[in-house]
């Protein structure tokens, strides 16, 4: 039986720990003439311009992640109206205005991710919690409906601590319970997030100049 959850990236669902899950998003910037899209539910990087961009590789790439991205707001190049969008398109923004992002930025975040492929069956997923992953298709997403693809690779699962996203539970999910196929929910938080005290603090190499 397929299960009934799609790609969607990374959904907010809580916080680890005992501390209020306010899921706050925080302000950043995109480079109005950044050409790669963001879309919702994206990993995004820091820039050493002193904006964020989508991952620099479909498997996470090497750089701290800030967080996951949720949507953005900018001024059209073509109508001058003020544009709220679940996904930055890759263009079309007015140069005299700023590109805003919203970002979940805390690091103690947990998400839902689906599975990109079989987990065999619930006892052997079970062995992967707490386990390390990275993404698939971490920077891809549908310009239908503003949605990233992106999903947890199954086959990077491994202690590997460099790896993107630490596995913290399985989500039950009576419409999503086959674990001989794709698209079982399953809860991570960021590993090396840009944001922690002991996180990456070097951004990444600046891909656009302008803000």
């Amino acid at each position: 039986m397929a299960n009934t959850n799609g790609a969607f990236g990374l959904r907010p669902i809580g916080v680890v720990g005992q501390a209020a899950n306010t899921t706050g998003m925080t302000e950043y910037r995109i480079a109005y003439n950044n050409s790669n899209a963001i879309y919702q539910g994206s990993p995004v990087i820091p820039l050493a311009a002193g904006v964020i961009d989508i991952v620099g590789a479909a498997a996470g790439g090497t750089v701290g992640l800030v967080g996951v991205f949720w949507g953005c707001e900018y001024v059209s190049s073509t109508t001058g109206e003020k544009i709220f969008s679940n996904y930055w398109p890759g263009s079309g923004a007015d140069s005299n205005h700023p590109v805003k992002a919203f970002v979940y930025d805390n690091p103690m975040q947990s998400y839902i991710i689906c599975s990109s492929a079989s987990l065999t069956n619930e006892a052997t997923a079970r062995t992967h919690v707490f386990m390390n992953a990275n993404f698939a298709a971490g920077t891809s997403g549908s310009t239908t409906t503003g949605i990233s693809s992106a999903t947890l690779a199954v086959g990077t699962i491994a202690t590997t601590a460099a790896l993107h996203l630490r596995i913290m539970g399985i989500q039950e999910n009576p419409s999503s319970s086959d674990f001989t196929a794709a698209g079982i929910p399953i809860i991570v938080r960021l590993n090396n997030s840009f944001m922690s005290p002991n996180g990456a603090i070097v951004a990444g190499t600046p891909s656009t100049t302008g803000l």
